[in-house]
């Protein structure tokens, strides 16, 4: 029986030191398809306490648009957007 190791070596498949958990993985490829390295943490820490389906959708709208820079931007004001449309809906149950 071979170790684990091998066969992932033998596959190419390395693990990414920068990713110890899934939301650390989720929010660096929202820094990476919003082109904003710089508020990468934000997208991290947004990853691990938001809820999934606002941020799935905040990021849908923004990569939608035509519009190819200031996407970090959009994004923010689209998923301030939806709390805001969530929490008034909430208040009016």
């Amino acid at each position: 029986m071979q170790p684990i190791s091998d066969i992932l070596n033998r596959k190419g498949i390395v693990a990414d030191p920068h990713n110890k958990h899934e939301f650390q993985a989720y929010g660096n490829m929202l820094a990476d398809k919003l082109g904003d390295p710089t508020h990468r943490t934000l997208y991290i820490r947004l990853a691990k306490e938001e809820d999934r389906r606002l941020v799935e959708n905040a990021l849908a709208f923004a990569l939608d648009t035509e519009k190819r820079s200031g996407l970090g931007k959009l994004f923010m004001w689209k998923l301030k957007e939806l709390q805001q449309a969530r929490a008034h809906k909430e208040a009016n149950l």
